[in-house]
């Protein structure tokens, strides 16, 4: 469970480091707190896994990466875990999600892949078939993207 003021320290977190020389100086002063204290409680978080870590945001189409497929397999129940491990350690995979199957649409695993062209997403989706076996798959291309956010907590 976090205090108020630690969750005051997430929600100034989760808008991003402002970009100056000292951002935790920044965040401090808006939270009236030194900046040392705000750094000893992001470390707390990282190790307490609250915070799992720090990372840029890059909008991949602005480099270049315009073609986003989301591959969906056909992964016999059995094999999910095997399967989805081998399909989450290949670096082109950014997303892998087991779901259960519905009628009419018997797919178990999803994976989200990002190429420069359309024909990289094809490539890696075979290589992925041929290294584990699943020769039963789609893959959707995105044509347009509506939303795209990470999840903010503590907004009330």
């Amino acid at each position: 469970m976090l205090s108020e003021q630690e969750k005051e320290l997430v929600r100034e977190l989760q808008k991003g480091l402002p970009l100056v020389s000292r951002p935790f100086l920044d965040i401090a002063d808006r939270l009236g707190l030194s900046e040392e204290e705000i750094i000893a409680k992001v470390k707390d978080f990282l190790f307490r896994g609250i915070i799992r870590r720090f990372g840029a945001v890059v909008k991949h189409q602005d480099v270049g990466y315009v073609a986003n497929a989301m591959v969906v397999w056909l992964v016999p129940e059995e094999r999910i875990m095997e399967v989805g491990r081998a399909m989450a350690s290949f670096p082109e995979v950014t997303h892998c999600y087991n779901r259960p199957s519905v009628p009419g649409w018997p797919f178990t695993l999803y994976t989200v892949i990002h190429g420069k062209r359309e024909q990289d997403c094809r490539s890696i989706a075979k290589k992925i078939s041929s290294s584990t076996g699943i020769k039963d798959y789609r893959i959707l291309f995105s044509t347009a993207e509506l939303k795209k956010s990470s999840m903010e907590y503590f907004l009330d």
